[in-house]
C-alpha cells in the first residue's frame, strides 16, 4: 500500500466540540498575545462543525467568560436566560413541586442559559477559525499514530470509499496522516480513541470505572400560548423505577421552541428496560403532554453522556498528548452541565501544551494541565459532587435524601466518599430474574417509533461500506445475549440499529442497521459481553443535528 501523505502540525486536536474548540482558540489566543506562530489543526468527524453536538443543554457561562469576555458582543448565541427553575417528582397520575428554598445549588440556574449547543460550537468554530486555527469537517480520525519511542505523534484520518467487502471503489481516497508535537484528543463521551489511549497507557488505574447514561433528546415547537422562554423543569421518578438513574428536563428556549430529553443510567440492571421507550412515555404525563399539544416535533437525537465524575476522571495525559472535556468524563452529572466544564479543561490542557512548545519541548507529559485542574474551580466544583451518582444504587428515595444533606446542609464538604467497583455493562442481569416491561404503541402525535424519530436526525451513511458496528465474536449476539439477556441491544438502541431476526433456516441472527446509527456509543457502553465495539464510519457521515 502506498505511503501516507502526512502533515504537521504544532497541536492537532481531535474533535470540534467545546472541548476541542476551546483548545485550539485558548492556543491562538497565547500565540497571539506573545508574538509566537503556533500551528492548530482541528478534525471533525460531522459534516461540519456542530453537526453531531447533542446536549440539554443549560450553560453555566462561567468558563466561556474566562475564554472570551466579550461573548456577547461578539454575538455567542446565549439568548435565553433561565429565568425559573421548577424540580417535580412524578407519580404515575401526579407531580410534587419541591419548593425553591429546599433545592440544592446544583438544581438551581441563576445566572445560566437555555441554548442549542450545537450553534454554540459552530459560533465557537467561527471564533477558532477568525484566530487562524485550520479546522477540517467530514474527516474523522480513525487511527492514533505512534512513534518510535511509544508517544502519541497524531492520528491518521480514516480511508473513504472503501466498499463493504473491503475492496476500494473508484471514489476510493487514503487517509492521511495529521502529525503533531502534542495530540489532544476531545471526541466527547466514549471517544473511539480516547478509550484506545486509556487501555494502552493504563489511564484508568486505581480509578473508579466510568458510569454513563443515555441521552434522548427531542425539540418541538410548540402552541405559542403554552411558550415560558426561560422555563427550566426536571423531572425524577416515573415512569423510571426506583433502583434505575435517571431524570428528565424541559427547557423553554425562544421562538416557541422547546427541548425535552431524558437520560437513563446504563448501570440499569433490568435487560427489558428500553430508555426510548421510556422516554416516549414520559411525555404522556398528565403534567407534561399538555406543553405537546398543538405543537410539532421538528428534531431527534440521542448521546451518551459520562456520569462518574471526579472519582472516573482517568489520568489525563500521556506521552504526547491529552485527554480532555467529556472523552476524560468531565461532566458534573449533579447539575447536568458539562459544556462549561469541556471548556474550562480545554483551556488548561492549552495552557499546559503552548507553555511546553514555548519550552521547546514534545511528544512528552503535560503534567502542568492536571495539575492546574486540582487547583481549579472545576475540580472544587466536581469534588462536591463526587458521590452524587453512587448515591442511587442505594434506591432514588437514599439518593434525594443524602444529596440534599451533602450539597444543601454540608454545602459538598462531607468527611466521605462512596466508590463504585461496577462498569455499566456488569450490572445487566437475566432476562428470566427481571420484570418484563410492556411499552404502550406510539400514537404518532406525542410519542413516536424508532425510525420516524431516526428520520429527523437527518442520518445518513453510505450502505456500501464495511459496518462500523463491529462484533469480536459474530456468535454472541445469539449464543449469549439473546439466550440470557432477551436480546437487549434491540431495546437499549434508541436508533433501530439491532434485530434479532429469522434467517432462511429459520434460525435466530442479528441483523445489523448501520445505516441508522445516531453515533451515541450506547451500544459500544452497554453490551454485557462488550463484544460491539463502535468504530468511526467514513468521515462526514452520521446525524446533522440541526442546532441541537
Amino acid at each position: 500500500m502506498a505511503e501516507r501523505e502526512s502533515m504537521e502540525y504544532d497541536v492537532v486536536i481531535v474533535g470540534a466540540g467545546p472541548a476541542g474548540l476551546s483548545t485550539a482558540i485558548k492556543l491562538k489566543q497565547l500565540a497571539q498575545t506573545s508574538n509566537k506562530e503556533i500551528s492548530v489543526c482541528v478534525l471533525e468527524k460531522g459534516s461540519e462543525v456542530g453537526a453531531h453536538i447533542l446536549s440539554g443543554a443549560v450553560m453555566d457561562p462561567q468558563a466561556l467568560t474566562e475564554l472570551i469576555p466579550d461573548w456577547k458582543e461578539k454575538g455567542a448565541p446565549l439568548n435565553t436566560a433561565v429565568t425559573e427553575d421548577e424540580f417535580l417528582f412524578l407519580s404515575e397520575t401526579g407531580a410534587k413541586k419541591t419548593p425553591h428554598w429546599l433545592l440544592p445549588d446544583c438544581f438551581k440556574n441563576d445566572g445560566n442559559y437555555i441554548v442549542r449547543l450545537g450553534e454554540v460550537t459552530r459560533w465557537l468554530g467561527e471564533q477558532a477559525e477568525s484566530l487562524g486555527v485550520e479546522i477540517f469537517p467530514g474527516f474523522a480520525a480513525a487511527e492514533v499514530l505512534y512513534d518510535e519511542n511509544g508517544a502519541v505523534k497524531g492520528v491518521a484520518t480514516g480511508d473513504m470509499g472503501v466498499s463493504r467487502d473491503g475492496s476500494h471503489s473508484p471514489h476510493y481516497q487514503q487517509g492521511m496522516e495529521l502529525h503533531a508535537k502534542y495530540t489532544i484528543f476531545s471526541e466527547g463521551a466514549r471517544g473511539q480513541l480516547g478509550r484506545q489511549l486509556i487501555n494502552r497507557f493504563k489511564l484508568d488505574e486505581g480509578r473508579d470505572p466510568q458510569s454513563y447514561g443515555i441521552g434522548i433528546k427531542e425539540m418541538w415547537e410548540i402552541d405559542p400560548a403554552k411558550s415560558k422562554p426561560g422555563l427550566v423543569i426536571h423531572t425524577a421518578g416515573w415512569p423510571l423505577d426506583s433502583d434505575t438513574y435517571g431524570g428528565t428536563f424541559l427547557y423553554h428556549l425562544d421562538n416557541n421552541i422547546v427541548v425535552v430529553g431524558m437520560v437513563v443510567g446504563l448501570d440499569y440492571a433490568n435487560p427489558w428496560l428500553s430508555p426510548f421507550e421510556e422516554f416516549q412515555r414520559y411525555k404522556t404525563h398528565p403534567n407534561i403532554k399538555p406543553y405537546f399539544e398543538g405543537g410539532k416535533r421538528i428534531a431527534y437525537g440521542a448521546r451518551a453522556i459520562t456520569a462518574g465524575g471526579l472519582l472516573s476522571l482517568p489520568k489525563l495525559v500521556f506521552p504526547g498528548g491529552a485527554l480532555v472535556g467529556c472523552e476524560a468524563g468531565f461532566l458534573n452529572a449533579s447539575r447536568i452541565k458539562g459544556s462549561h466544564a469541556a471548556i474550562k479543561t480545554g483551556m488548561l490542557a492549552a495552557q499546559a501544551a503552548f507553555d511546553a512548545l514555548n519550552a521547546d519541548r514534545s511528544r512528552d507529559e503535560l503534567t502542568a494541565y492536571p495539575e492546574a485542574f486540582e487547583k481549579s474551580w472545576l475540580f472544587e466544583e466536581l469534588n462536591k459532587a463526587r458521590n452524587f451518582k453512587q448515591w442511587f444504587k442505594k434506591g432514588r428515595t437514599v439518593a434525594t435524601i443524602m444529596t440534599g444533606i451533602e450539597q444543601k446542609l454540608l454545602g459538598g464538604k462531607m468527611p466521605w466518599t462512596i466508590h463504585r467497583t461496577k462498569a455499566d455493562h456488569e450490572c445487566l442481569r437475566p432476562a428470566s430474574e427481571m420484570p418484563k416491561i410492556n411499552y404502550p404503541k406510539p400514537d404518532g402525535v406525542i410519542s413516536f417509533d424508532r425510525l420516524s424519530s431516526v428520520f429527523i436526525s437527518n442520518t445518513n451513511h453510505e450502505e456500501d461500506q464495511p459496518i462500523h458496528l463491529t462484533l469480536k465474536d459474530p456468535t454472541v449476539p445469539v449464543r449469549v445475549n439473546l439466550v440470557k439477556y432477551a436480546g437487549p441491544e434491540q431495546r437499549y438502541c434508541p436508533a433501530g440499529v439491532y434485530e434479532f431476526i429469522k434467517d432462511d433456516n429459520g434460525e435466530d441472527k442479528l441483523q445489523i442497521n448501520a445505516q441508522n446509527c445516531v453515533h451515541c456509543k450506547t451500544c459500544d457502553i452497554k453490551d454485557p459481553t462488550q463484544n460491539i465495539v463502535w468504530v468511526t464510519p467514513q468521515g462526514g457521515e452520521g446525524p446533522v443535528y440541526s442546532g441541537m
